[in-house]
């Protein structure tokens, strides 16, 4: 299939057009990281607690944040989990200390507070939708409302798993009320829970806890993984074609990275671990599609030999067009599916290839080709003869 024949498109013509659409973007990403709002590192770098609490109804993020301020923590950051009707909210608490008991402290001290505004006034009762298995096990040990014999704490062991799995599967979380439970488990269960227990408007799902060492180790980590793969890219593109193709590719693929991290700072969106991996990811995506372009370059050099660089590059360009659109726009419509229906868990990564994708194919075009024909005039007015790589260990001599 091949959407473009004979295009004729005079890519390098529009250089300075494309060289001023890369240099907008990418400063007002660096002034972004560097003034404004930084560089946005999520817990997973910085270290912290990460709380995901899931309502009985729509929660008001005033009295969440209130709660988190009565716990001692000023900064940390509410965002919603999926859908609007999920009720769920993530609170992002920044963490300073570096001892595992301290990072404890701050979780409890979040679950305490979250107790005091959206558990009510339940003091000594048992919180159904913050107890685990074991806790329940224990109070229906405790009340025996079955009246059973030798074989109770077994029993209840079983019947305490069947009330936190309809919780968890059939109430996603969350119980609005006990009589939920009613055809779930024995009357008398259900009796013996009211009279001791309740249900606050809230359930804590998760606790994900990253001590500051631990972030900064892998800060260290992601920083490596990227440039570990672009100078692997650098060495391969060294040795198939030549080094110029290599330092070509490497600085297209740095332009997309530093655009793609701007555009987190500028719309202020957490770097996460997956947001890393979708980075990698795109370097890959991105170098691919220059190496289709650098192939069709190489081949043409040797077969145009009386035709001008320029000219090579823009009849290469226009030769993959249509594979580059025919792919390129396939998988944009696969990330950009992954954005709009997601969720919140994915909307970094798959925010970070919507952009990636984009500007790694305008990359390929307007930033990587130009710069063999920039080689070229630089090359030309050093020493007055035009000189151009055209395969490992060959080079070609074409009309400048």
């Amino acid at each position: 299939m091949e959407l473009f024949k004979s295009t004729n498109i005079d890519f390098l013509g529009k250089k300075w057009y494309f060289l001023g659409f890369s240099l907008i973007f990418s400063i007002a990403g660096v002034l972004s990281l560097a003034f404004w709002h930084h560089l946005p590192l999520g817990v997973d770098f910085k270290g912290g607690t990460e709380v995901d609490i899931k309502f009985v109804n729509t929660p008001d993020d005033g009295k969440i944040r209130r709660a988190v301020d009565d716990a001692g923590y000023r900064d940390a950051k509410i965002v919603p989990l999926g859908a609007a009707v999920n009720n769920e909210r993530l609170v992002s608490l920044p963490e300073r200390e570096t001892s595992e008991q301290a990072l404890d402290r701050g979780r409890s001290a979040i679950i305490a507070a979250m107790e005091k505004y959206f558990g009510g006034e339940q003091k000594d009762k048992l919180d159904l939708n913050n107890a685990g298995p074991s806790q329940i096990a224990e109070y229906l040990l405790n009340k025996d409302p079955l009246r059973l014999g030798t074989d109770a704490a077994a029993r209840y062991g079983d019947l305490a798993r069947q009330i936190t799995t309809f919780r968890d599967k059939n109430r996603s979380g969350v119980l609005g009320s006990i009589d939920e439970l009613n055809g779930a488990v024995p009357a008398q269960v259900v009796t013996a829970l009211k009279d001791g227990g309740f249900t606050s408007q809230f359930s804590v799902r998760s606790v994900q806890i990253v001590g500051p060492q631990v972030g900064a180790q892998l800060r260290k980590q992601a920083a490596l993984a990227t440039l570990y793969s672009l100078a692997g890219m650098l060495v391969y593109l060294a040795f198939r074609f030549e080094w110029i193709y290599g330092v070509a590719a490497v600085v297209a693929v740095f332009h997309d990275t530093l655009i793609t991290v701007g555009a987190f700072s500028l719309t202020n969106q957490e770097i996460t671990l997956t947001v890393i991996a979708a980075i990698l990811t795109l370097i890959g995506y991105s170098m691919n599609d220059t190496i289709v372009v650098f192939d069709r370059i190489r081949e043409n050099v040797k077969l145009l030999r009386r035709e001008s660089l320029a000219e090579i590059v823009n009849r290469s360009i226009n030769q993959t067009l249509s594979r580059t659109v025919l792919t390129s726009g396939l998988t944009f419509l696969t990330v950009i599916s992954l954005y709009l229906f997601g969720g919140e868990v994915l909307r970094g990564f798959s925010f970070a290839l919507v952009v990636g994708i984009l500007i790694g194919t305008y990359s390929s075009i307007a930033v990587a080709a130009p710069m063999l024909v920039a080689y070229q005039d630089w090359r030309l007015a050093k020493t007055g003869t035009a000189v151009v790589p055209g395969a490992a260990g060959r080079r070609t001599k074409i009309r400048a």
